[in-house]
């Protein structure tokens, strides 16, 4: 039996073994070309699918289809090319960098805002930073001269030979009339305000901003006087009202009684001509002449009369 079996299987293997190769070849090729071309159809169709796609793409957007979907490559080489065009403009300086990110800060509110609301405190204090310090300088001298006048009033009120009186111009403490009462009672000059009834000579002084550091401006106003260093319009030669020989320390009495002595020496008299007495000063033209004689006495000196002199 055993042998048997062994010769139906030899039978078998001979028989395999014999068969055509061209026939098994085919027999086999045709199912494999079968499915083959079956999947060449599957891939032939899926592949014109796509390429009509791509067509329809390119007509709708001329760019091409890699400008519409590009790929992991094209956007790092375009990311990359958008990054070094940033590096090559021009960084802005740092005030303005600091400026636009200030402006830029915030959603477009926030911004319209700010630009509604103009420079901060900061700017607009720096802006005028330079003209408070003059408003300061100014109101520290007006106090100085205020406070130094207002003591010159109490010390002339105090005065007990009621050598001088002083009234105030408009109510203003730096515009004042001050009145000389009396002169040497031995001159000519007392003499002419005894014939012709005058009680006083008249002054007007006012006091600059930086007063008592400047001198005052001091005019005659009546009577109207001759010689005794008084000139065209009521101006007064005298060094001590100049910038050049006042000194802070001087006070209005201490110059009132150099002025009265100046009109003694002077040989000054009340002008008693027709006509010209009546004719008063100007504070325009004393203003002139005074800053006449301060440049002619700038320029060749101030002469100093003799001890013996007074």
């Amino acid at each position: 039996m055993a042998t048997l079996l062994r010769k139906i299987g030899l039978i078998r293997l001979h028989n395999r073994d014999t068969e055509d190769p061209k026939h098994h070849h085919n027999h086999r090729g045709g199912g494999g070309g079968q499915q083959s071309a079956s999947l060449r159809g599957k891939g032939g169709g899926k592949s014109g699918g796509h390429k009509q796609q791509q067509q329809q793409q390119q007509q709708q957007h001329p760019g091409g289809a890699g400008d519409a979907s590009p790929g992991p490559g094209k956007g790092k080489s375009k990311r990359s090319a958008e990054l070094a065009a940033r590096d090559k403009q021009p960084q802005p300086a740092a005030g303005a960098a600091g400026a636009a990110g200030a402006a830029g800060a915030g959603g477009p509110r926030e911004r319209a805002a700010g630009a509604r609301a103009g420079p901060g405190p900061a700017v607009a204090a720096a802006a005028a930073g330079g003209s408070l310090v003059p408003a300061a300088r100014q109101q520290h001298c007006t106090q100085v001269r205020s406070r130094r006048l207002m003591k010159e009033l109490q010390d002339i009120a105090r005065l007990s030979d009621r050598f001088i009186s002083v009234e105030l111009v408009n109510e203003s403490l730096f515009d004042w009339n001050v009145k000389l009462h009396q002169v040497d009672k031995d001159s000519v000059l007392w003499q002419d305000m005894k014939e012709t009834n005058t009680e006083f000579i008249l002054l007007n002084l006012t006091f600059p901003d930086n007063f008592p550091f400047s001198p005052p401006f001091m005019r005659v106003l009546s009577p109207r006087l001759e010689n005794g260093y008084v000139l065209d319009g009521g101006a007064i030669c005298m060094e001590l009202l100049t910038p050049r020989g006042w000194s802070s320390a001087y006070t209005v009495e201490a110059v009132m009684r150099q002025f009265a002595a100046s009109l003694v020496k002077g040989q000054g008299r009340i002008c008693r001509k027709a006509g010209k007495s009546k004719k008063s000063f100007s504070r325009k033209e004393a203003e002139a002449t005074f800053k006449s004689l301060v440049k002619t006495h700038e320029k060749y000196g101030w002469v100093t009369p003799p001890v013996s002199d007074g």
